[in-house]
């Protein structure tokens, strides 16, 4: 949930960490800080809030101890940096990582949660530590300096073999002040390697300015990053040689590219996400080798589970699979109830686990409960190297990109044009559609950037409606069938930026209690782009609007309030979404709200 950066190399570390939070801060910012050596011991300048308020810190304390031979940062070559989402106590400075031993020997710097923290700290503290924060973070560096007697690699591997529940570190140690210490287990971390330096990062954006070179550490894989160098090892402390990987995105990629928010610029970028992730797919590449030699033929079940936006995804594409496969049994779960239900399943159940990131915690459970039980794991990830991605049986890469904001848009639609082609695919080698209808199908998903793009030429149009919407205290989004599937997404991103109350219904459900709540003043957004559902998801407008609702009518007929162009109703999805999005966005940017980094949310949830 929180990002970690590290530098050691040739450079001046202090804005090369803050260049790297602020890449990460989708991640976590309710408070960030910095470590480093300073001559005499490590220092740490942290503080609560954005990264702006923490790089405004550094700046007054490099004015103001200019004549400080200990204070001259701009000498500083090795840095650990952290921006959090807190778990363990409130956001404040105290509880802000790094954080320190007793003596101020060692810095840690945390993502993840440790499970046992209090028996450690009672431990600990039955030793004579005493302890200044609130986190659980905090006992990995008392610890780490509670056994450190020099050797750094003795010391790292005691503390993860005491240490319960997952965690990404970064360890900087006082008398070693050239070099930085990682090591992980169930938390994402990066090694990029560079001419003038070494990094640890929790994501590719922190490094990109200055490598596309990285190595994906495994779990309880330890790295000691020296200025020209890097060392892996085992947890047994034995050497281990690592294969590097080189990331194909650009800088570009992850800047704003002219627009005031990621969300407005990857909303944008969707034709073409659309249209990388199908070639993918259906021409030469490891995505098509994947799916030509997938034989969905052995499976009796499918069982699609993913946590939030992903989850949407999976369940708008139940109803695809169900119509064109016809398969006995297609099941959608949310991953974090799906990991403790002792689901019914065996070898013969397909699992299709999606998750933008790779590193979704409940996903990654569900992942190796369903792999327990003996049944064959589909990932759909968009990150190379994450954990899902190595660990599936089989995993298919969406062409997504790096997503900044915390609210997905354009990983989600690829999720989604993913799942159409999977549900064509099988419902060909299941014999239950002739491959005429598979091509026309075919032809209709390759059509969908296309129409995309056209939804994103009436932005002036839903700017107008979203407009009007700034005043409402609840809106509600309905819709019947695949409309219901991409109303709960439409839903949720309103919810997720604006903090308006939102919740989707399906229209034939208003009647048995939900209608109750529609009164003047309430807001309903209605998706109809089911033709034979059409005239029942009009009754459900007629009987709200009867009862003082406002209606917005997003749909594919001339009566629709925003007109979508003409489409196969199953990947009718794809087009809802843009508008839903964009409607959700500029509500949100009306109301003066950070868009980008929404309260209390983090980008990837990599904790339960």
């Amino acid at each position: 949930m929180c990002g970690i950066i590290g530098y050691t190399g040739s450079q001046n570390a202090v804005p090369v960490i803050i260049e790297g939070l602020k890449k990460l801060e989708y991640r976590g910012y309710d408070s960030a800080g910095i470590a480093y050596y300073d001559g005499n011991g490590i220092n740490v300048l942290k503080r609560k809030g954005r990264i702006a308020e923490l790089e405004q810190y550094i700046s007054e304390t490099i004015h103001n101890c200019q004549s400080s031979v200990n204070c001259q940062l701009s000498t500083i070559n090795c840095s650990l940096g952290h921006t959090r989402w807190a778990t363990h106590g409130e956001p404040s400075d105290i509880n802000s990582h790094p954080h320190v031993g007793n003596k101020r020997n060692i810095a840690v710097v945390h993502n993840g949660i440790i499970e046992n923290y209090k028996q450690l700290k009672e431990y600990l503290q039955n030793k004579g530590v005493g302890f200044a924060s609130e986190t659980d973070s905090e006992v990995i560096a008392q610890l780490a300096e509670y056994y450190y007697n020099g050797d750094i690699l003795e010391t790292v591997i005691k503390v993860s073999n005491r240490l319960e529940g997952s965690y990404a570190l970064g360890i900087m140690f006082c008398d070693k002040p050239d070099l930085l210490v990682a090591v992980k287990k169930d938390n994402p971390l990066i090694i990029g390697v560079s001419k003038h330096g070494n990094f640890i990062a929790s994501d590719i954006p922190a490094v990109l300015k200055h490598t596309n070179k990285v190595f994906y550490l495994e779990d309880k894989e330890i790295v000691i990053l020296y200025k020209e160098r890097v060392e892996f090892y085992g947890i047994d402390g034995e050497p281990i040689t690592k294969t590097s990987e080189i990331i194909s995105w650009s800088v570009d990629d992850a800047e704003k590219g002219g627009e005031p928010h990621f969300m407005l610029k990857e909303i944008k970028e969707q034709p073409k996400t659309l249209r990388d992730t199908i070639n993918s797919l259906i021409k030469d590449g490891e995505n098509k080798k994947v799916l030509d030699n997938f034989n969905i033929i052995r499976y009796n079940k499918i069982v699609i589970t993913a946590c939030g936006s992903a989850y949407n995804a999976g369940f708008a594409a139940k109803y695809v699979f169900e119509r064109l496969c016809r398969f006995p049994s297609v099941e959608v779960e949310l991953a974090s109830e799906f990991r403790y239900k002792d689901a019914v399943i065996d070898d013969k159940t397909l699992v299709i686990l999606i998750s933008q990131s790779g590193e979704t915690a409940d996903t990654i459970a569900a992942m190796r409960e369903a792999r327990a039980k003996n049944a064959e794991t589909l990932a759909i990830v968009n990150v190379v190297g994450s954990t899902i991605a190595k660990e599936a049986d089989y995993c298919i890469y969406t062409a997504a990109g790096p997503e900044i904001a915390v609210a997905t848009t354009k990983a989600f639609s690829a999720q989604l044009i993913t799942l159409y082609i999977l549900a064509v695919k099988f419902a060909l080698q299941l014999n239950k559609i002739s491959p005429e209808l598979g091509n026309s199908l075919m032809e209709e998903i390759v059509s969908v950037p296309e129409k995309t793009a056209l939804i994103l030429e009436q932005v002036d149009e839903i700017q107008k409606h979203s407009s009007a919407c700034v005043v409402y205290k609840s809106i509600f989004f309905i819709g019947r069938n695949i409309d219901y599937a991409i109303a709960l997404e439409g839903s949720l991103k309103l919810k997720e930026i604006s903090y308006i109350h939102s919740e989707a219904y399906a229209g034939g459900e208003l009647k048995h209690g939900t209608i109750s709540l529609i009164e003047d003043g309430t807001l309903v957004v209605a998706i109809a782009n089911c033709k034979n559902l059409h005239s029942k998801i009009m009754s459900n407008v007629e009987q709200v609007a009867s009862r003082g609702a406002k209606v917005i009518i997003v749909g594919n007929s001339p009566e629709s309030d925003i007109v979508l162009p003409d489409c196969n109703e199953l990947f009718s999805p794809s087009l809802s979404v843009i508008v839903l999005q964009l409607f959700g966005y500029y509500v949100a940017a009306n109301k003066g709200l950070d868009i980008d980094k929404p309260r209390n949310l983090a980008k990837s949830v990599t904790v339960e």
